[in-house]
C-alpha cells in the first residue's frame, strides 16, 4: 500500500458519525479536515477528531486534500461534487448521486475529463452480507436465478431523525433515500437494469418531527411516500421492489432471491454484515450460512477505501459513480413510469462490480 489518500469531509450531520467511526480503521485514508454550513458543528467534530475545521471554500481550496467525502443534503450533491472535481479532488458522495440523471451526468463527465474518480454510497453492498449472497448465487447453490422480491418499509424517518424535513422534499422520499441500497444490491447480484414499471402514491396523514429541538414541527410532504416497481435486468431476472414511509408493520420478506433450486434470504443491504440464509430443494428449512465473501466488519467509508486502492492499482472501483448513475436513472425511470403509466427503458448500463473475496481488506486487495 502506498501513501494514504488525504480526505476532507463536507457535511458533518447525522450520517457523518458512521463515516468517522470507520476512518480510523482504514490506513489507506487519512482525515485532514471537516467543513459544514454550521461552523460550530464543524469545529466540534474537528476537535473530537483532532483535525482542522474549515469553511467549505477553504476545504475545497486546500491543496493537501486529495478527496472529498460529500455528506451534504441531496440537493447539493452535484454542486459540491462539481466544485471538488474542478479543484482537482476525487469525490465520494452519499446517495443519491444527484436529483436527476441530467443533473448528475456532467459531474461524471467532468471527472473523466480531469482523470479523477467519483464514488458513491451505498457501499454497504461491499460487506459480508450481500457479498456472501452473491458468492452463493454465483456458485449455483440455488440453480438458475429467476426472480427477487424486495420490501423495505417504515412509518417515516420523522420518528427518529432530529431534522427529517429534507426526507420529504425533492431528493428524498423512500425512493431516492432508501431504494439506492436495494437497487445497488440487485445490480450487484444480477447485473444492470433494462427496464422498469413503477407505481407510487402518498397518504394524506399529517407528519410532525418526533424528537430533538424540532419536535412538534409539521413536515410538508412534497414527494410520494409509497413506491413499488417491477425491475427487469438484462440478465433476464425480474425483481419486485417496494419502499415505503407508510407501513407501520409488515410480515413481507425483506430481500429474497428465487432460483430453480432454492431461495437465498439476503440480509438488509442498509447494513453491511447480517447473516445470509438459504433454503434448497434438499433442505427446505431456512438455515444461516457462513460468511464466504466481503469486507469483514465493514462500515460506511469502505467504498472510498476501495476507491483509494483502485486509484493506486489502476483498476475500477466498486462503489462507482457510474453504478450510482445507473441506479439514479432507474429511480428516475420509476418516477416517470408511475406518472406516465408506461414501461420505461433505461439508456445507461453498467458493468456488474467485481466481487469482494472473503477476508479482503479494502486498503490492500
Amino acid at each position: 500500500m502506498g501513501s494514504a489518500l488525504k480526505v476532507g469531509i463536507i457535511g458533518v450531520g447525522t450520517i457523518s458519525e458512521q463515516y468517522l467511526d470507520s476512518l480510523h480503521r482504514l490506513p489507506g485514508l487519512r482525515l485532514i479536515a471537516v467543513a459544514d454550513i454550521d461552523a460550530a458543528r464543524a469545529q466540534r467534530v474537528a476537535d473530537e477528531q483532532g483535525v482542522q475545521a474549515l469553511s467549505v471554500d477553504e476545504l475545497l481550496g486546500d491543496d493537501e486534500i486529495d478527496a472529498v467525502i460529500n455528506l451534504t443534503l441531496p440537493q447539493t450533491h452535484v454542486e459540491i461534487g462539481m466544485r471538488a472535481l474542478a479543484a482537482g479532488k476525487h469525490v465520494f458522495a452519499e446517495k443519491p448521486l444527484g436529483l436527476t440523471p441530467d443533473e448528475a451526468r456532467p459531474m461524471l463527465d467532468l471527472a473523466t475529463s480531469k482523470g479523477l474518480r467519483v464514488g458513491s454510497a451505498p457501499d454497504t453492498v461491499l460487506g459480508t452480507g450481500v457479498q456472501t449472497a452473491r458468492h452463493l448465487l454465483d456458485s449455483g447453490l440455488i440453480g438458475e436465478p429467476v426472480a427477487a422480491q424486495v420490501h423495505w418499509s417504515a412509518p417515516g424517518h420523522e420518528a427518529w431523525h432530529p431534522a427529517p424535513l429534507f426526507y420529504y422534499q425533492s431528493g428524498g422520499g423512500p425512493l431516492l433515500d432508501m431504494a439506492p441500497y436495494y437497487l445497488t444490491a440487485l445490480i450487484t447480484l444480477f447485473g444492470p437494469i433494462e427496464r422498469v414499471t413503477g407505481s407510487s402514491t402518498r397518504s394524506g396523514r399529517e407528519r410532525t418531527v418526533a424528537t430533538g429541538p424540532l419536535a412538534g414541527t409539521p413536515i410538508p410532504v412534497d414527494v410520494d411516500t409509497h413506491v413499488s416497481a417491477l425491475v427487469q435486468h438484462t440478465s433476464g431476472v425480474t425483481a419486485t421492489l417496494t419502499v415505503s414511509f407508510e407501513v407501520r408493520a409488515t410480515r413481507s420478506p425483506l430481500f429474497e432471491v428465487y432460483g430453480t433450486q432454492g431461495t437465498i434470504a439476503v440480509p438488509d443491504p442498509n447494513w453491511f454484515s447480517d447473516a445470509v440464509e438459504v433454503s434448497t430443494v434438499d433442505d427446505l428449512a431456512f438455515r444461516a450460512v457462513s460468511v464466504s465473501a466481503g469486507y469483514e466488519e465493514a462500515g460506511r467509508g469502505y467504498g472510498l477505501a476501495d476507491m483509494a486502492r483502485a486509484i493506486e492499482t489502476d483498476r475500477p472501483h466498486r462503489a462507482s459513480g457510474e453504478l450510482a448513475f445507473h441506479v439514479l436513472e432507474a429511480m428516475d425511470a420509476i418516477v416517470r413510469s408511475s406518472a406516465e403509466k408506461r414501461v420505461v427503458e433505461l439508456t445507461s448500463t453498467v458493468a456488474r462490480p467485481e466481487p469482494v473475496p472473503r477476508g479482503a481488506a479494502p486498503d490492500t486487495w
